[in-house]
């Protein structure tokens, strides 16, 4: 009895201890980064013997005290770097996002995806906090850390999405994907909600909460806090990535459709119990006839811009141009008949295709060749369009999809249709684009 009291005592006091230990690092945190006070405040210490070191579920963080203290003892910049670590995953919410599936051989191998998924998520955040100027999170960076940063970093975005991607584009062999995750693995992912074996969807409200205090921290960032922003490395950049609007592409494009009738029976207004009544009582003359016609939204009169300058790469391009391909391809977006530019632009407008149906646009693509690499001016492109629109070139043009980086000449004045700035996920900045035009930014799995 005096034996189990003694442990007991001692599990207390290693619980004091560790809990001490956090918020001793929080408040380290907190001194430096005052616009991260509610999210530093919004876990629940619990001791947690089976973990390795630390983790969280995005409301409690789980520590082992023994571990904890041997970091502490080692350097409490380490604890701190820890802390903020998770912070960061709660703040982009790594824990509630599904973990993609990835094959990386011909068998695929089990728990590669979530290997990845961690190893991005883990380099995300790390990258964050050695880009971060604090004191309370300085430390030196060693080599293989830097190398990777600097092969990540020749793209613009470098969100845990982004970073898997370019991950599995390195073909990694076991031994360098270990090596990798040595180097950033901080805490202990087991309690993310996207591990659960019940694959239970993630808990909204857990979303909602970090949702809510990252729009807050942007909001800080960007009108009262500017100094610590710029000594906060990439954080702002990384949230407005995080808190964009998200959209789908196919959707956004229904914003060009016009209502028109096409040929074709419509159940919506067809009564089939007239129709059958007629048929038994008068054999084969039907009380009512189905209309021939229904009204349908389609996409018709279109334009469709690539930017070919050198600062879009042409496999981009392409993808674009897949991806549109793909979301108009199909009775449901295509009238029968449609009037379609798909328009090449540098500095000067370099070629026009004119599609009419689906069957000129397969072709188009499996014949596409990409003229330009010169330099990026939005103006042409417009102008061409308006002549068009002058010589009767569209019977109503509803709308301009201008597919580029962004960076390039705009017009000064608004065009009478609705014009739209598709700018990709992989090349993506946070570009001004003119307040008469709409920005979307394609998803890569779009």
């Amino acid at each position: 009895m005096e034996k189990k009291r003694e442990i007991e005592n001692v599990a207390v006091r290693l619980d004091i201890i560790g809990q001490k230990i956090l918020r001793a690092a929080r408040d380290e945190l907190y001194v430096g980064m005052r616009f991260l006070d509610v999210a530093l405040s919004s876990f629940i210490y619990q001791m947690d013997m089976e973990i390795h070191l630390f983790g969280t579920d995005g409301a409690l963080i789980y520590f082992q005290p023994r571990d904890l203290g041997g970091l502490y003892r080692q350097n409490r910049i380490l604890v701190n770097r820890g802390y903020l670590h998770m912070v960061y995953h709660c703040l982009f919410r790594h824990m509630l996002k599904m973990i993609p599936e990835i094959e990386v051989a011909e068998k695929p191998v089990q728990g590669i995806g979530e290997r990845y998924w961690d190893l991005a998520c883990d380099i995300a955040v790390e990258h964050l906090i050695d880009s971060n100027d604090h004191r309370s999170v300085r430390f030196s960076r060693s080599l293989l850390r830097r190398e990777t940063y600097r092969k990540l970093e020749k793209g613009k975005v470098l969100n845990a999405e982004q970073i898997c991607r370019q991950l599995l584009e390195w073909k990694l062999s076991t031994k360098e994907l270990a090596r990798l995750e040595q180097e950033f693995s901080v805490d202990d992912h087991r309690y993310w909600e996207n591990k659960r074996p019940d694959k239970r969807p993630p808990n909204p409200e857990l979303n909602q909460k970090w949702q809510e205090m990252n729009e807050q921290i942007e909001t800080d960032l960007e009108m009262f806090s500017k100094e610590a922003s710029e000594k906060s490395g990439d954080l702002l950049g990384q949230i407005v990535i995080e808190n964009r609007e998200k959209q789908d592409y196919r959707e956004f494009l229904r914003k060009f459709a016009v209502l028109r009738e096409e040929v074709g029976v419509d159940p919506d207004t067809f009564d089939y119990t007239f129709y059958s009544y007629g048929l038994s009582v008068y054999g084969n003359m039907p009380l009512i006839e189905p209309q021939e016609t229904k009204e349908v939204i389609k996409v018709q009169d279109f334009a469709v811009v690539v930017d070919t300058s050198m600062s879009c790469s042409g496999e981009l391009v392409r993808k674009f141009l897949e991806t549109t391909y793909d979301a108009l391809s199909g009775n449901e977006n295509f009238f029968k008949k449609v009037n379609v530019h798909i328009i090449q632009c540098d500095e000067a407008v370099q070629a026009d295709e004119k599609i009419t149906c689906e069957e000129e646009l397969h072709k188009y693509m499996e014949g596409l060749t990409l003229y330009g690499e010169g330099g990026t001016d939005f103006r042409p492109a417009f102008e061409y369009v308006d002549e068009l629109v002058r010589k009767g070139g569209f019977e109503d043009l509803r709308g301009l999809i201008y597919f580029t980086d962004g960076h390039g000449i705009y017009p000064k004045q608004r065009p009478t249709y609705q014009t739209a700035f598709v700018l990709p996920q992989e090349d993506y900045a946070d570009v001004e684009v003119p307040a008469w035009a709409m920005k979307v930014v394609l998803e890569e799995m779009e």
